[in-house]
């Protein structure tokens, strides 16, 4: 008889991806060094995601622009595009008020303080804000718009006015059901352990969200400021309604949609996990001892 001891077998499921509980650990660690980071790295690295997000709402404009895509077509498109913003965010590296509601985890955990992550949120809110911002100026200066005979312009006048139509609960509700889904993907991001799962784990809840109309506060600190802008310069269609598209109307919209999207992210998602993995089945077992 060999000495030799048998060869290991090959697991007959191996997912090579981390468990829940797993991204549960990950995910307030992360938590703690975001809540951390001192205020200008905290802000720069925002003011990077607020255009990366804004990168993804511009790609969206260009597929919603054009009118030979069916309604279907346009919002799945729209949506797949749309998910090079949470790529960005992910996996170059920033600081996104959204998917930062999950620092929340951490805080739940005893591990970061209630003020320390209201102020992460607040820089983070802010510098988002800011690289929307920039960005709008820079696409309203490259005459970005005028493509597709104007109607990349139009699409985003359209866009902006459906975001303010509706009213202030509808907004929230919105807002809730958008970072369910967004923080789902970081969520799920976090299991992942190369750019390729990242960027795969992403793409159906983001492009989900986008194809069923919900609303992200940080998209449209690019998409309302930026018809804002259109309307202020005179560059409207003959015909097209901007009554709604004022600075009260992008409050109307920002304000429910932020608490909407803290809701979903913070609540449904950031401390409903943590009940389960830490909360519900104990510290030492999420721990894998």
């Amino acid at each position: 008889m060999s000495d030799r001891a048998p060869a290991p077998q090959p697991a007959i499921f191996n997912l090579q991806a981390f468990s829940p509980a797993e991204i549960k650990e990950a995910v307030e660690k992360v938590g703690v060094k975001k809540a951390q980071l001192p205020f200008a790295a905290s802000l720069m690295l925002a003011v990077v995601a607020g255009g990366g997000v804004g990168f993804g709402a511009l790609y969206y404009t260009v597929i919603a622009s054009d009118p030979t895509l069916g309604f279907a077509a346009t919002r799945l498109l729209g949506g797949l595009a749309f998910t090079l913003g949470l790529v960005l965010v992910l996996v170059g590296g920033a600081e996104l008020f959204t998917g930062n509601n999950l620092i929340v985890m951490a805080w739940a955990s005893g591990k970061v303080s209630t003020l320390t992550m209201l102020r992460n949120w607040t820089v983070v809110f802010i510098g988002n804000f800011l690289g929307a911002l920039g960005l709008v100026v820079l696409v309203f200066l490259s005459h970005h718009l005028d493509m597709n005979d104007g109607r990349v312009g139009l699409s985003v006048l359209n866009t902006a006015a459906g975001k303010i139509r509706p009213d202030v609960l509808t907004l929230f509700v919105k807002g809730i059901l958008c970072n369910v889904l967004v923080c789902a993907a970081v969520w799920l991001a976090y299991a992942g352990q190369s750019v390729a799962d990242k960027i795969v784990a992403v793409v159906l809840p983001v492009s989900a969200f986008i194809a069923a109309g919900f609303e992200h506060c940080v998209a449209n600190m690019y998409f309302l400021p930026l018809a804002w802008l259109l309307v202020r310069t005179g560059h409207t269609p003959e015909g097209f309604d901007s009554s709604a598209i004022t600075a009260s109307g992008i409050l109307h919209n920002l304000v429910p949609v932020t608490l909407g999207n803290v809701v979903g992210g913070a609540g449904m998602v950031g401390i409903a996990y943590w009940t389960i993995y830490r909360a519900a089945f104990g510290k030492e077992r999420v721990g894998g001892k």
